[in-house]
């Protein structure tokens, strides 16, 4: 079973999708769930979903660690002609995951009581992200 989720983002930041995979996976019973974004720019993250200030601690460490093209600190880069968000962007993706596995129980995604699904876009403008999903049934028993 597959499908393709969009994303709607509003420029860098964490969006959570969880919702709206969890309704795709509802009733499929067991097996693992497959999640993949088909851009260069943007990441998928499992995180924690109950208090906000996360995500903005998590925005902050990735602004310092890479920050924006037109940093002094990034003089080194040579793919600028997109602008100044655009290669840190596909650095940060490099170092974040771009797909995910999840167990599905009871066609129930196994996450734990505070994480959810998210989409970590890492360009500064908005953007409609697309991300992949396969569900592999289990087939013994």
């Amino acid at each position: 079973m597959q499908t393709e989720f969009e994303i709607e983002t509003r420029g860098a930041g964490l969006v959570e999708f969880t919702g709206q995979v969890a309704r795709w996976v509802s009733g499929q019973g067991d097996g693992m769930l497959t999640l993949m974004v088909r851009h260069t720019s943007a990441s998928l993250l499992i995180q924690e979903n109950a208090d906000p200030d996360v995500q903005v601690d998590l925005m902050g460490f990735f602004e310092r660690l890479v920050p924006a093209g037109d940093d002094p600190s990034m003089r080194w880069l040579t793919h600028v002609l997109e602008g100044p968000d655009d290669m840190p962007a596909h650095i940060k993706a490099s170092l974040l995951p771009v797909s995910l596995q999840i167990p599905v129980m009871d066609g129930r995604m196994r996450l734990g009581t505070w994480q959810g699904i998210y989409l970590f876009e890492h360009r500064a403008r908005p953007y409609r992200r697309r991300v992949a999903a396969h569900f592999s049934a289990d087939r013994a028993g």
